[in-house]
């Protein structure tokens, strides 16, 4: 890791120790195991099927590992007495498939967590909502609803729903999968901003341009663990295991390198 990207990352603040879960006879994670650091971008990538959008869900619990354990800072969310919704309010997730609600406009959709969650006024948290727009890029479409806006729109205004909570890192799992491909470089710069911003984030992607100029370490998942972690330079340049290599070709061959400058 660069000497400048390493000076600025804390302490850990998220650790996830030998996470197992199983759908039927399908094991999906197989004793997974990382650290996540104050202020640092991690990028997971790997073959599709291999576990990777099931690993974030069972980080902030929307899917409940059969085995392991996860501490967000001091806390063990994994732990049968942790209060969950209390513990997701600091965990922003940010869905492929957007997951706004349609009857909402988008000042409504980002400030109905802080109403319902953080029983914020309304005054205060429409204010919020409103500077959490204008950070993506989105003022003028406040009064938009979902089926008014595009595919590009819609997933600012779910991170802006994220960001509004103010949360202690943010789970993006594949956010520009769902989108055309000349609405992709419009989410990538948005979420680009909040890297170098200092957000601590956790990103599912297959945006290689984007995990090769903006992660701090890139995990790379097969087969229900993790095969093998580093800077970008060490995967992208010289990989430990063969496997890697063979992805990281297979994958930019594929979706190219969408620009993360």
């Amino acid at each position: 890791m660069p000497a400048e990207r390493e000076s600025r990352l804390g302490d850990v603040i998220l650790r996830v120790e030998d996470l197992h879960k199983r759908y039927g006879k399908d094991e999906v994670l197989k004793g997974v195991t990382f650290e996540l650091r104050r202020g640092e971008t991690k990028v997971v990538i790997g073959p599709s099927g291999t576990g990777k959008s099931t690993l974030l869900r069972c980080i902030n619990q929307l899917s409940v590992p059969d085995k392991g354990r996860v501490w967000l800072e001091d806390v063990e969310i994994t732990h049968a007495r942790t209060n969950i919704n209390h513990v997701r309010a600091q965990i922003g997730f940010v869905f492929q498939d957007f997951n706004l609600f349609n009857h909402l406009n988008a000042l409504q959709n980002v400030s109905i967590g802080l109403l319902k969650v953080r029983k914020m006024p309304k005054e205060a948290a429409l204010a919020r909502a409103s500077e959490e727009l204008a950070r993506v890029g989105l003022a003028e479409k406040a009064c938009s609803y979902p089926a008014e806006l595009s595919g590009g729109q819609k997933q600012r205004v779910s991170i802006a729903r994220a960001l509004a909570m103010d949360p202690k890192l943010i789970l993006f799992d594949e956010p520009t999968s769902a989108l055309d491909p000349e609405l992709i470089g419009e989410v990538l710069e948005v979420m680009i901003q909040l890297a170098r911003g200092g957000m601590t984030m956790i990103v599912v992607s297959h945006e290689m341009g984007f995990a090769r100029a903006v992660a701090d370490r890139i995990i790379f998942m097969e087969g229900g663990g993790i095969l093998e972690e580093g800077t970008p330079a060490e995967l992208f340049t010289c990989p430990r295991c063969e496997r890697t290599g063979q992805f990281l070709r297979k994958i930019t061959e594929l979706y190219g390198e969408t620009d993360g400058q």
